[in-house]
C-alpha cells in the first residue's frame, strides 16, 4: 500500500510541476484532450478509487486530517467528472480551463506540497 501512496505523490508532483512551468500549454493539451475524446472524463473514476486506497492508506500517517479532506475531495472529484450531469460538468471545466496562468501556477504549488507531505509522512523524506 505505501507505494501506492508514493505512486500518488509522484502523480502529483508531476502534475505540480507541470502546472508551475508550461501552465498554458498544459491547459490547452486537457482542451484539446476534451474535445476530441469527451469520453475521457470516464477515466475521472481512477481519480475516485485513488482517493479511497489514500483513505485507507493513510490511517495512521502524520497528517491524518489533511489525508482525509484530500481523499474524499479526490473521491467527490472524480465522482463527479466521471458520471455527473453534462451541463453541470461542462459549466465547470470551462470555469477550470479558463483561468488565468498564475490560478494554474497556485495550484501546481499545492499540489507539489501535497507529494512532498505525502512522502515526509511515509518516511521517504527525513533529516540525516
Amino acid at each position: 500500500m505505501r507505494y501506492v501512496l508514493v505512486a500518488i505523490a509522484g502523480i502529483w508532483m508531476a502534475d505540480g510541476v507541470s502546472l508551475l512551468v508550461a501552465p498554458r500549454l498544459v491547459i490547452s493539451r486537457v482542451r484539446e484532450v476534451l474535445v476530441l475524446s469527451p469520453a475521457m472524463l470516464r477515466w475521472e473514476g481512477i481519480a475516485a478509487c485513488l482517493g479511497i486506497l489514500l483513505l485507507i492508506g493513510a490511517q495512521g500517517l502524520p497528517y491524518q486530517p489533511l489525508w482525509t479532506i484530500t481523499g474524499t475531495a479526490m473521491i467527490l472529484k472524480g465522482m463527479f467528472l466521471a458520471a455527473g450531469p453534462d451541463q453541470w460538468r461542462h459549466s465547470l471545466l470551462d470555469w477550470c480551463l479558463g483561468r488565468e496562468d498564475v490560478d494554474y501556477r497556485f495550484w501546481g504549488l499545492g499540489l507539489c506540497a501535497l507529494a512532498f507531505l505525502l512522502l515526509h509522512a511515509l518516511g521517504w523524506l527525513r533529516a540525516n
